[in-house]
């Protein structure tokens, strides 16, 4: 064969090879129409025209994507203090805790990422898990609502990224990574103790963050961050993130989000339908270290009219056995409670003044 034929030969076969993988590597590396990327089935917000362009693949990219669709969450009167994060999971609904909600149910208002404002109203609450729904009276329609991933399916070491409004400091965004998961946190105190398994994350998390989403590489919200540890500070006064942030599960998070919309009623601070995680109804001594789980002895521990006060329980009363189990410690209650579901009735054993009794409990 001629040396020209073959170096012809050559010529197109790389050609043709080039041009195929080119084309392939161009479709799997190419940003999907709707700022993910192909494959990924996550919709986002476009990235703003009046910044730099980053690629959906990085942690500036994904915050570009998802700031929008989280909102601040604020009084409608600013004479009153307090404020909180949320975000947007349909054209008029905001996820956030609880304790945000709960705080400014007299009037709230939420302020979108462009600084648009609006009334919002509680759809419904549930205190046991710290969250809550709310209805934007006017909400903007060209915001994309956040989609829940799997919490199951994070690990230790994945890459996070929390956006909220800490201080007030609105569209404020950081990131870290999972630190731990099924971390047993109490949050609330003096009878309205929440109990939950969280996901631990070391990125930045402070006051005002609470209710904001915390979003994995892709933009789906896997965590609602809801509480910090802290070294402590001054009587009443709250010392900033040190690495130690926790967030309810996104599984947890959009059964409650769901059951709260479908059978939620409008109004300050009523939550609809059944509650969705078993409860006590009691405050415990996370200090008590004597054997056994001892509901704090103060004014208030034991929940007025909770499944606690009806079955005879008081504050000071010390719990040491719980459906038939031994509890070491208030953390274990917590377990074992959080293993049950509601109207489930257990025996609980306990000491009170010294002497052992045994009451059934409806929780």
């Amino acid at each position: 064969m001629p040396i020209w034929s073959v170096l012809l030969v050559v010529v197109l076969v790389a050609l043709v090879a080039a041009g195929v993988g080119g084309f392939v590597g161009g479709r799997v590396g190419a940003p999907a129409a709707d700022g993910g990327t192909q494959g990924e089935g996550v919709k986002l917000n476009n990235a703003p025209s009046d910044a730099p362009s980053r690629a959906p693949d990085t942690i500036a990219g994904v915050a570009q994507r998802v700031s929008p669709s989280v909102v601040s969450i604020q009084p409608d009167d600013r004479s009153r203090g307090g404020n909180g994060s949320g975000f947007i999971i349909d054209d008029d609904h905001v996820v956030t805790n609880f304790h945000v909600a709960g705080a400014l149910e007299e009037g709230m208002e939420v302020a979108y990422s462009n600084g648009r404002t609006s009334p919002a109203d509680i759809v419904g609450t549930r205190p046991e898990s710290d969250l809550a729904v709310l209805k934007i009276r006017r909400p903007l329609r060209d915001v994309e609502p956040l989609q829940f991933g799997s919490s199951e399916d994070v690990t230790v070491g994945d890459q996070v990224i929390a956006i909220g409004a800490p201080l007030g400091l609105a569209g404020t965004v950081t990131t870290g990574i999972i630190s731990a998961k099924d971390r047993s946190v109490a949050l609330g105190e003096d009878g309205a103790r929440t109990d939950i398994k969280a996901l631990q994350t070391d990125a930045a998390i402070n006051p005002g963050n609470s209710g904001g989403p915390l979003v994995d590489e892709q933009g789906r919200v896997i965590g609602v961050n809801t509480a910090i540890a802290t070294m402590g500070g001054a009587p009443g006064e709250q010392s900033g993130s040190i690495g130690l942030g926790f967030a309810i599960p996104s599984d947890v998070a959009e059964e409650v989000v769901n059951e709260i919309i479908d059978g939620g009623s409008a109004g300050s601070g009523e939550s609809g339908g059944s509650s969705s995680k078993a409860a006590l109804g009691v405050a415990l001594d996370s200090g008590y270290a004597d054997g056994g789980a001892q509901i704090a002895d103060e004014e208030g521990a034991v929940t007025p009219g909770s499944p606690a006060d009806e079955a005879g329980l008081r504050p000071g009363d010390v719990i040491t056995r719980f459906d038939g189990r031994t509890v070491t410690d208030s953390e274990t209650l917590q377990e074992l409670v959080a293993d049950k579901k509601p109207d489930d009735t257990v025996e609980v054993e306990y000491e009170r003044n010294g002497r052992s009794r045994t009451t059934d409990v409806t929780l």
